[in-house]
């Protein structure tokens, strides 16, 4: 079964291309647009995504804006558990909760409703991508804020040289298809 996931890993990362200097100079942009156009490389990343997470009693998947939101609908529906959207200041309509973290230069904020997630819920975080883990990390603070569990952190793409899963909730599983 390893090397069955390994090809798929294989297939799901040659589907994703690379833009350079995109938004600005330096950055090797993650572009999973190409990914999406692709069914079958869709199915098998939703499948991918799903699989370390059966059987785990998953009550909400936490989407993060906005390229969390493509797949963690899915992972959200594979897993029986409802979808929790996180996003940026002022795109929630209801009375939310804030948690600001750093950036390279400067800092953001993301929101989530405030009676999003229920005291003893379980909850998986989902992005497409992984860089420096401010954001994920950030997400966490609020789920905790509401009374909620992370039990896991998923992710297509963890670009590892980063070290953004030193942000997140230690002992947590991190679970990424390709690892960069």
């Amino acid at each position: 079964m390893k090397k069955v996931e390994q090809s798929i890993k294989e297939f799901i990362s040659e589907t994703i291309r690379t833009i350079p200097d995109f938004p600005k100079k330096g950055i090797q942009f993650k572009d999973i647009t190409t990914l999406l156009q692709d069914k079958r490389a869709l199915e098998l990343t939703s499948y991918m995504l799903a699989q370390p997470f059966q059987n785990k009693s998953v009550d909400f998947v936490v989407g993060l804006e906005s390229r969390g939101f493509l797949f963690g609908t899915n992972l959200a529906q594979d897993l029986n558990a409802g979808f929790v959207p996180v996003r940026k200041p002022g795109k929630l309509p209801a009375k939310t909760l804030s948690e600001t973290y750093a950036l390279e230069y400067g800092e953001d904020a993301v929101e989530i409703h405030h009676d999003a997630i229920f005291e003893g819920a379980k909850v998986i975080i989902h992005d497409d991508l992984i860089a420096t883990g401010g954001t994920a990390s950030a997400a966490s603070k609020l789920i905790q804020r509401l009374g909620g569990e992370v039990i896991g952190y998923s992710f297509i793409i963890e670009l590892s040289f980063l070290n953004g899963r030193e942000l997140l909730i230690q002992n947590v599983p991190v679970e990424s298809i390709i690892i960069e």
